[in-house]
């Protein structure tokens, strides 16, 4: 990726936040790199250098300023969106291919030679993906050090490194401090990481701070979130949302909360390995890595989208922590309302927390819960104890990657806090697969579209971000009972494409209907045009429009001339503009 330095000097000039993450500014003077708005004094222009990532600042030989801690900020968001082998290869890399199937298994992935992966990533990021996952694991030690009370030997092995010496040799190279003068000094650092108090957390609990770019929506955000949250996985109290993971070495549950300037996340994993890809799991469900000014400033163009961009500026696409279970609920989610797909859902989840493990298609019963009949994940439990920790990995049959059943139903404690638990991860393809016909609960026709779905995945789709979106939705399409709508909601949610638009969406017409703009889903698709690369975003601003005439019917919308007259003087009023390109690239 080429800098611009002029551009980028002016941003670490001016301490622009709205660029960090998308470079990292190294000092030659002093050994040290920064984000761009670093409070310290602006460096002189000819001891400056930039770079695309922190891995290929510390390639060269800088370590991490100590007053701004660039290793906490935002991901760039062109890896978020870019469907490139680069952008795949970052996700990937952030999600922990690197540290289980090292780079083979990473460049197997994408399809490509070791060789030409390293030639890619270096170009464009300035580190290949042995250094990227090395920054990486430096930052899951650090959060470890600071907020656990792990043995140092403990956190060299969970955060990926393969010798303690590795460990002691990166963490003095990248924070020029030893792991013990880390862990010495967190009580002063513990603004930076931690949301709770600064003591650490019990065994297997990390607190962490998830930072964004503002604005951030919450209600937009969390309220899509409970309104769809499957009881026994997710559950929503307030503004705090809380589900069940999934990880490659065991479940874990997150609870997260939106604080002034950043989501507190509290982590419950199972193995402490499982950090990295939970964190990455969470800051992708939420969006956090969106450029909001980018976004906003092009459907801001839009007369009849600006009232909706100045009034609620900072909407995110909430995404999934799981391909597989998000493909599942766009099939069941099709042409009914939300509430009758969470009641499927719910059913599925109960089947599969208390069906014994049977062949496909097989007709036993639920076995149901001899200690407390009728109870599905996410009741409560009798004794006053309610959901709120994780399901024990001894206890899924299928594996801790595949939710597997709970013998009849009861999850007993969680093995890392000994509390009564209620949430469980999604069941994945290979117990769904061993689910009885009985319950599924919906009709045949799309009871078999979830086992061939389920039998795809088995057999090696993948429906994860780091996938190749035309190939996924070519073989999702492919499968019968799954159109256009399916797919399209499947590359909104779980591929993360920032460019999808649902024009024959029942709610998206409304949506656009309220807002005076054209309601044909040909006419609508003429119109969103103009929104690339940022369809999905104006597609939330739909579906929460179609939400608000759906609650108040009796509203005048107003004309299209008044919303016009409305958006001028919205922009008059002077709504915060796009950062500037520091790239040269399309933003």
């Amino acid at each position: 990726m080429e800098l611009d330095f002029e551009r980028c000097y002016r941003a670490v000039d001016s301490r622009d936040e709205r660029f960090d993450g998308w470079f990292f500014t190294a000092v030659t003077s002093t050994g040290i790199y920064c984000r761009p708005s670093c409070p310290a004094v602006t460096p002189r222009r000819e001891n400056v250098r930039f770079y695309p990532s922190a891995a290929a600042a510390q390639g060269n030989g800088f370590r991490a300023c100590r007053r701004c801690r660039p290793d906490a900020v935002p991901g760039s968001p062109e890896w978020d969106s870019r469907a490139d082998a680069v952008g795949r290869a970052m996700r990937l890399i952030g999600d922990g291919v690197v540290d289980r199937e090292g780079v083979p298994g990473l460049a197997r992935r994408l399809g490509y030679t070791e060789r030409h992966l390293q030639r890619l990533l270096v170009a464009e990021v300035g580190a290949g993906p042995l250094a990227l996952a090395r920054a990486q694991r430096a930052q899951t030690a650090r959060i470890l050090i600071e907020t656990t009370a792990l043995s140092l030997t403990e956190i060299a092995f969970a955060a990926g490194f393969g010798s303690v010496r590795q460990f002691n040799e990166t963490i003095q190279a990248v924070f020029d401090a030893s792991p013990s003068q880390l862990r010495e000094s967190r009580r002063q650092r513990t603004a930076w990481a931690v949301p709770g108090p600064a003591e650490p957390a019990g065994p297997g609990v990390v607190h962490v701070r998830l930072s964004y770019r503002a604005p951030l929506h919450v209600p937009a955000l969390f309220d899509f979130l409970a309104a769809r949250a499957i009881p026994g996985v997710e559950e929503a109290s307030g503004t705090t949302y809380r589900r069940a993971l999934s990880l490659p070495h065991g479940p874990a549950t997150a609870e997260l909360t939106p604080r002034d300037g950043y989501v507190a996340a509290t982590l419950r994993v199972a193995d402490m390995r499982d950090l990295a890809p939970a964190v990455a799991r969470c800051r992708r469900l939420l969006d956090l890595d969106a450029d909001p000014d980018a976004i906003d400033g092009t459907l801001d163009a839009d007369p009849y989208l600006s009232p909706s961009v100045s009034d609620e500026p900072g909407v995110r696409v909430p995404r999934a922590v799981d391909g597989f279970e998000m493909a599942v609920r766009a099939v069941i989610g099709q042409q009914v309302s939300v509430a009758s797909a969470r009641s499927v859902l719910r059913r599925l989840i109960r089947a599969a927390a208390v069906a014994p493990a049977g062949g496909e298609g097989t007709s036993a019963g639920p076995a149901g819960d001899p200690a407390f009949p009728g109870r599905v994940p996410g009741d409560a439990i009798p004794g006053g104890l309610t959901s709120t920790g994780l399901m024990p990995a001894g206890l899924m049959s299928g594996g801790a990657a595949h939710g597997g059943a709970v013998p009849g139903g009861v999850l007993p404690g969680d093995p890392i806090t000994g509390a009564r638990v209620g949430l469980m991860p999604f069941p994945g393809a290979e117990r769904l697969l061993e689910l009885p016909d009985d319950a599924f609960g919906m009709p045949a026709a799309r009871r078999e579209t979830l086992r061939a779905l389920a039998r795809a995945v088995a057999g090696g789709l993948t429906l994860d971000p780091g996938g190749d979106r035309a190939e996924i939705t070519a073989r999702l399409v492919a499968l019968p009972g799954i159109g256009a709508w399916t797919a399209g909601y499947v590359a909104l949610r779980a591929l993360g494409d920032p460019d999808v638009l649902l024009p024959t969406d029942l709610a998206v017409r409304k949506g656009a209907q309220a807002l005076d703009l054209p309601h044909t889903p040909a006419a609508l698709a003429a119109r969103a045009e103009q929104w690339r690369p940022w369809r999905s975003y104006a597609l939330i601003r739909l579906w929460r429009a179609a939400a608000t005439a759906a609650a108040s019917p009796a509203t005048t919308v107003a004309s299209g001339t008044a919303r016009a007259a409305r958006a001028g003087n919205g922009r008059a009023a002077g709504r915060r503009g796009s950062a500037p390109a520091a790239t040269g690239r399309a933003r």
